[in-house]
């Protein structure tokens, strides 16, 4: 079987975020049903102290109807996270696809577009699930690939009529405003201070700052957290009164235990406990966990990342291409 070489301009068009939204409903809800096997990622760290290799392996489920094993594969990541000051993504790679039933590899897809639309996607689903159905107004920390693809999915789960930006670099901000500003879309404000940008319904945090943008006690009544740029157990986004005042849920448990520094740093801290994380995003949807107490009630998704959320966007990605003749072909 020839292999198909899916470029991400052709995943941008395969994969709209409304459709990516509802795809990693059913990522989410496999991962937490264990109906997908996602085992550990490897993380390589590379000479310079900042950049990593990672490789995150997963199958799909089996097949329904024959019982076929589903197709399962691989994501291939260089993330570099000086490489935005250079006008490059910080996170490099490609996710490839294997036949369940033959092993052949049947497609590589472009990893920078399915990581940027699939990671806002996931972090829509957890606002859909836990933000205010009243919430207007979105604070977004960052203004990179991330920041774009967020400005959009949040929009697709709530009538925004505001988003305020607020970067590090307050050029990038205006930059990124004037680029992104639609006459029917929500006004984008930028702002030079954090405490505005937080002082939103719903906060989405997409930095690679290394210790807290935002604090706690910014932060509005019933505002929901979206923190989603530190991947490191010595990194956060958040202090530790944001994420000791919310109501906790992650993709992962086992990731966010081991990985996510927004909630390790409070932990060892005596701030909160393992038992602060309410559930997974798919146990929320199983019925499993419960939400949202009430509209008071500050709730957080920590996102980590999972190679569910790749796989199942690749694989309706894949067979798009096929059905539509998108994609070039070669054989080995």
């Amino acid at each position: 079987m020839p292999l198909l070489i899916i470029r991400d301009h052709e995943i941008r068009e395969l994969l709209p975020m409304k459709a990516c939204i509802g795809i990693m409903d059913q990522a989410m809800r496999a991962l937490s049903a264990g109906t997908v096997d996602v085992p550990e990622r490897i993380i390589a760290p590379l000479a310079d102290g900042r950049s990593y290799f990672i490789l995150m392996p997963g199958l799909m489920p089996l097949s329904e109807g024959d019982g076929h094993p589903g197709p399962y594969g691989a994501k291939l990541v260089g993330l570099h996270p000086d490489n935005p000051a250079g006008g490059r993504p910080a996170v490099q790679g490609f996710v490839s696809l294997f036949d369940g039933r033959t092993g052949e590899p049947v497609a590589l897809l472009g990893g920078a577009s399915i990581t940027a639309i699939r990671t806002a996607a996931a972090s829509a689903l957890a606002t859909r699930e836990l933000a205010r159905p009243d919430a207007r107004s979105h604070g977004i920390f960052g203004a990179g690939v991330l920041a774009a693809t967020h400005l959009e999915a949040i929009a697709c789960v709530r009538d925004i009529e505001q988003v305020v930006l607020w970067a590090r670099d307050p050029a990038k901000a205006r930059q990124f405003a004037e680029r992104y500003r639609d006459p029917d879309g929500p006004e984008i404000r930028v702002t030079t201070d954090q405490a505005t940008a937080a002082a939103c319904d719903v906060v989405s945090l997409v930095t690679n700052s290394p210790t807290p943008v935002l604090r706690g006690d910014w932060l509005r009544e019933g505002a929901h957290l979206n923190l989603v740029g530190a991947h490191e157990p010595e990194h956060r986004e958040a202090d530790s009164e944001a994420v000791a005042k919310s109501r906790i849920y992650v993709d992962s448990r086992s990731a966010a235990l081991a990985e996510a520094g927004d909630l390790l740093i409070p932990m060892q801290e005596g701030r909160i406990g393992p038992d602060a994380i309410v559930g997974e995003i798919g146990e929320l949807l199983l019925e499993r966990v419960p939400g949202r107490r009430d509209d008071r009630q500050v709730t957080l998704y920590k996102s980590l990342g999972t190679f569910a959320q790749d796989l199942f966007a690749a694989v309706s990605v894949y067979d798009q291409a096929r059905a539509r003749g998108l994609g070039a072909e070669i054989e080995f």
